[in-house]
């Protein structure tokens, strides 16, 4: 055999998987669904009959949860779709740097420095305004497959 010492380099993550599978047929309105590698949530889900080949047919209608464009898919009920894993988490704002960056303060007292402001025009401004006034601010943040965009404002002050 060989002497040399193989060298492997790891360039995967922890190996937390971004989506989980879970049967077309199960999903239902207001719940979230990987299309076109998007994460959506779903506004109609309707299913056909079973035709002469067997398998009925969820027609799901979803919207993108981080853009809003609307999106459809149509899947055989008895088959898997992706599923992103969505999380919502709230946090203070401490402060709005220059070079579009928010700052923000999470629940166990370490801040959060690497999302950028809103591309949102009403929420950018809202978000400034309140700032500016010295408001006490919590932006939620909503983070699937890898993203995580500011997207919603609440005034706690």
């Amino acid at each position: 055999m060989s002497d040399e010492e193989h060298q492997f380099e790891s360039k995967a993550d922890a190996g937390a998987s971004k989506t989980y599978p879970q049967q077309a047929g199960t999903i239902r309105k207001n719940g979230y669904i990987v299309i076109k590698a998007r994460p959506c949530k779903v506004v109609e889900v309707s299913t056909s009959k079973t035709g002469k080949h067997g398998h009925a047919k969820c027609h799901f209608v979803a919207i993108d949860i981080f853009n809003g464009k609307k999106l459809e898919d149509i899947v055989p009920s008895s088959h898997n779709c992706d599923v992103p894993h969505v999380n919502r988490t709230d946090y203070q704002l401490i402060d709005i740097s220059e070079d579009g960056f928010v700052s923000l303060l999470t629940e166990n007292g370490n801040t959060k420095d690497d999302l950028r402001l809103p591309t949102d025009d009403a929420l950018l401004t809202q978000l400034k305004d309140g700032f500016a006034e010295g408001k006490d601010l919590v932006v939620t943040v909503m983070s699937a497959m890898g993203e995580e965009p500011n997207c919603a404002l609440k005034d706690i002050g």
